[in-house]
């Protein structure tokens, strides 16, 4: 009798190991960290920076060299330009790239990321963020706590990446970019945004 309890303890023992083991899996998705997604997306090509040039992120000014055309003061540009820009930093996991926030000649606005390299995980989302960039731990959870834009989950973990921003989304109030993990409110890592 006392046997056989013993082998049912064993066995309730098991089966809750079991439980506790498939929900970590489920949750933690420990297997992401070692598969790396590449992609490579079209990048913008901005002719010449504009960036340390502009009064605001919505506007460029014409560069002192620039020559006018026509007797006009200034032309708007023929091709993409650059409004911010900024070097990812290490948060949470090794990361390493940089971001761009470009506008198109018909006036959209994309940001992009370019030679990214950090680790995979579970729900990784790029933030536009108005919080700024704290390095080491303690920059691990600030952008948690501040106002952002979402464009929606990183597309892979490594290569180059462009991401639509709305007519409508306000770029002075962000500072920064920030790749965040929704599932365990932690930074994988952030870039300040320079003008």
């Amino acid at each position: 009798m006392q046997e056989r309890r013993r082998k049912r303890r064993w066995v309730i023992a098991a089966a809750a190991g079991a439980v506790v083991v498939a929900l970590g899996l489920a949750l933690f998705k420990p297997w992401l960290l070692f598969i790396d997604v590449r992609v490579d997306e079209q990048l913008p090509t901005v002719a010449a920076s504009t960036v340390g040039s502009s009064p605001s992120p919505e506007r460029t000014a014409p560069s002192a060299t620039a020559k006018p055309t026509s007797g006009s003061p200034s032309t708007a540009p023929a091709g993409p330009v650059q409004l911010a820009e900024g070097r990812l930093i290490s948060h949470e996991h090794a990361t390493t790239g940089t971001v761009r926030i470009v506008r198109q000649p018909g006036g959209t606005r994309v940001l992009t990321l370019e030679n990214l390299d950090t680790s995979n995980g579970p729900d990784v989302h790029v933030w536009l963020s108005a919080a700024d960039v704290v390095e080491g731990t303690a920059g691990w959870f600030t952008a948690g706590s501040a106002e952002h834009y979402d464009p929606g989950l990183i597309k892979g973990n490594q290569g180059n990446q462009v991401y639509a921003i709305p007519d409508d989304v306000d770029l002075s109030r962000y500072r920064s970019v920030d790749l965040w993990c929704v599932q365990f409110s932690v930074s994988f890592g952030a870039a300040q945004l320079s003008l």
